[in-house]
């Protein structure tokens, strides 16, 4: 099977026009990727198009994909679009109102100041605890840079559309969730320009059948860039939570993230304390890898809740990296009790 290659993909794409110019002479190709299929090669593509363009989309669309199946080994095309808008309109924007979700309750958007804290474990567990309380629950995991969500909740495939050409999210246990991740292979770097993050997320809010839900679990991008900022200033977000682990530099990029939400005025619900000890499953005995303590201590100091510890947990890392998070696959464990306590007082603090 021949080696497809990324000019190749731009040399297709040089025949399809846009208002009587290719739309790689018009820079409006963002993004080239490739995932590996029975068949051959799927090719995943991110087009910028202005939205006053929009209407115009499914022509475009449909261009686009018959151009890039006239390559040999091509076995299918996806293609995301994404509405570019310019700095002046994102400002613009993020002055005047936040969007509109009237169907869902709250937005909580789990974040961290640093990656490896184990963020994206605590969304799921959470999003699920809370699904388990008998409440309507998404999760949208909003790191369009490395999305992690579909491999922990054990979910592949491509989204189906409903009639209103919004894209369906994929269920597991009670939980609807929506990833970058679907749409593009868990294998492929994504590179964003800050204009495409935000356009990106904002589909993931907009594009999306959530339906009604008590809750919305955002899954962010660890630090304080662009992901972040789209969020905090254009979606009604309930709150905040911060996941650090206790040793103090998690914790000065932990007060990072919280000095960021503060800014944008975005309440902070409380602090989750991850890999807080070890417990020997042999002897029993208790270690204190990262220290222990720290984040309690933090959360005390700034005067906000402190929402539990979860302890450094083999198991749990290994039904993280199999699909089956803990929550559900050890729904009697001392460690998912825990995560369902802390679901317990979330969800408090916001009917409060």
């Amino acid at each position: 099977m021949p080696q497809l290659s990324q000019e190749a993909i731009l040399s297709a794409l040089r025949a399809v026009k846009w208002e009587g110019e290719d739309i790689v002479s018009r820079k409006m190709v963002a993004g080239v990727t490739f995932a590996k299929e029975e068949q051959g090669t799927k090719v995943n593509l991110i087009i910028e198009i202005e939205p006053k363009k929009g209407a115009d989309i499914d022509g475009l669309n449909n261009q686009i994909e018959q151009a890039i199946k006239t390559i040999e080994g091509v076995s299918s095309v996806a293609v995301i679009f994404t509405a570019h808008q310019a700095a002046q309109e994102h400002k613009h924007e993020h002055a005047s109102s936040k969007m509109d979700l009237p169907d869902i309750d709250y937005v909580v958007a789990i974040a961290s100041g640093k990656g490896g804290v184990g963020k994206s474990t605590t969304a799921v567990n959470l999003a699920i605890a809370l699904a388990q309380k008998g409440l309507k629950v998404g999760l949208l995991d909003a790191d369009v840079y490395g999305p992690s969500i579909p491999r922990m909740m054990g979910l592949k495939g491509e989204p189906s559309m409903d009639e209103n050409e919004r894209m369906e999210p994929l269920m597991r246990d009670g939980v609807k969730v929506m990833s970058m991740g679907f749409l593009v292979d868990e294998a492929e770097a994504m590179i964003w320009r800050g204009p495409m993050v935000h356009s990106a997320i904002m589909q993931l809010f907009r594009d999306v059948a959530w339906g009604d839900l008590d809750i919305l679990v955002v899954d962010l991008p660890p630090g304080t860039g662009d992901a972040q900022l789209t969020l905090s200033q254009t979606v009604p977000l309930a709150g905040a939570v911060i996941v650090s682990t206790p040793q103090d530099i998690a914790l000065l990029d932990a007060r990072k993230a919280m000095g960021m939400f503060r800014k944008t005025d975005v309440p902070i619900l409380g602090l989750i304390e991850n890999m807080s000890y070890f417990e020997c499953p042999q002897c029993k005995a208790r270690s204190n890898i990262f220290g222990h303590g720290g984040a309690q201590a933090e959360a005390e100091k700034l005067g906000i809740p402190f929402l539990g510890e979860i302890p450094l947990d083999i198991t749990l890392r290994e039904k993280s990296d199999e699909g089956e998070p803990l929550t559900l696959s050890a729904p009697k464990s001392t460690i998912a009790a825990r995560y369902r306590t802390i679901a317990d007082k979330l969800w408090t603090s916001l009917k409060a």
